[in-house]
């Protein structure tokens, strides 16, 4: 039997790259799918149904069961239609993959309201309001799996995304909590920072031979890498793996730390500017660098 036989799952952003593979991956495994997808560009501007549909014809076409849906995860409503729909087609609901995103990289200083706001709505309150849908449904049946998209833009660091970066480090608070508020019910939460190249990544600057090698790099790396991972959390075999933020990079999957303090000091007569300045070294060598992703990952890709 397929790991995911009688398994109906809600992949968001899957008309495109790592959402798309996903789906077909989950379908493969015997799961049913509803394909979400708004159709619209990078920039999450525009919108076009036969994205989604394509898919589900795939699928189908696999001889597996699917349907595609086109509403936004940005409105609150829209996303209760995305789980009505599994309701309404399949009767029930077991997978949440919170993937869909946009990109409107800007400098800081630079950035508008409006690109903050956009991207911040598709994926932090996008990923909330899937979760906040779903979770009823999941405590009353008492099962079910939410895997949360996340990046090593937030979790690291990038330049010129402090919108994404954002997101995706709320993303993690999220799915710890949800990982927390579920346990008793028997759901997880658990989430994964792909490394890939797809149309969002596309979008990333090569000004410079650095970031030139950087995209060369990425271009080595499959959407089709990040769907057995999260096939795998979605199933029965992941149920004692929760809160979790895993990271997958070719054919290396790693699992990240969480913040937790690594070193402290202690003064019984309680800290004035001078005091803290006389034993700032001894915080320092515990500091973490400034640094972007591609400086923590630099090594070729394990394709």
């Amino acid at each position: 039997m397929n790991k995911l036989e009688n398994k109906v799952a809600i992949v968001t952003g899957s008309g495109r790259g790592i959402g798309r593979d996903i789906a077909l991956y989950l379908a493969e495994e015997g799961a049913k799918v509803v394909v979400n997808d708004l159709g619209g560009g990078s920039d999450g501007q525009g919108n076009d149904s036969k994205v989604a549909d394509e898919v589900v014809q795939e699928i189908r076409e696999l001889g597996g069961e699917a349907v595609a849906n086109y509403d936004s995860v940005a409105e609150y409503e829209s996303a209760n239609n995305i789980v009505q729909t599994a309701l309404n087609e399949f009767k029930r609901l077991d997978i949440v993959i919170n993937n869909a995103g946009i990109l409107r990289d800007r400098m800081l200083f630079k950035m508008s309201e409006e690109e903050w706001d956009s991207v911040i709505a598709v994926h932090l309150k996008g990923s909330f309001n899937m979760t906040r849908s779903a979770a009823p449904y999941f405590k009353e049946q008492k099962s079910g799996r939410f895997i949360n998209f996340t990046s090593t833009s937030g979790l690291i660091g990038n330049l010129g995304q402090a919108n994404y970066a954002a997101a995706k480090l709320g993303i993690a608070g999220l799915n710890k909590i949800t990982a927390l508020d579920m346990a008793r019910y028997n759901v997880t939460a658990n989430a994964v920072a792909p490394f890939a190249w797809s149309r969002l990544i596309g979008s990333i600057p090569t000004d410079t031979e650095k970031e030139k090698e950087r995209v060369k790099m990425l271009q080595q790396l499959s959407p089709a890498h990040i769907a057995p991972l999260v096939a795998f959390l979605s199933s029965d075999e992941a149920a004692d793996v929760s809160g979790q933020i895993f990271g997958v990079r070719g054919k290396e999957i790693m699992v990240f730390s969480q913040p937790r303090p690594v070193r402290s000091v202690y003064n019984s007569e309680g800290w004035s500017i001078d005091s803290i300045k006389s034993i700032k070294g001894s915080l320092q060598s515990a500091f973490t660098p400034l640094e972007v992703s591609a400086d923590v990952f630099p090594y070729e890709p394990l394709v």
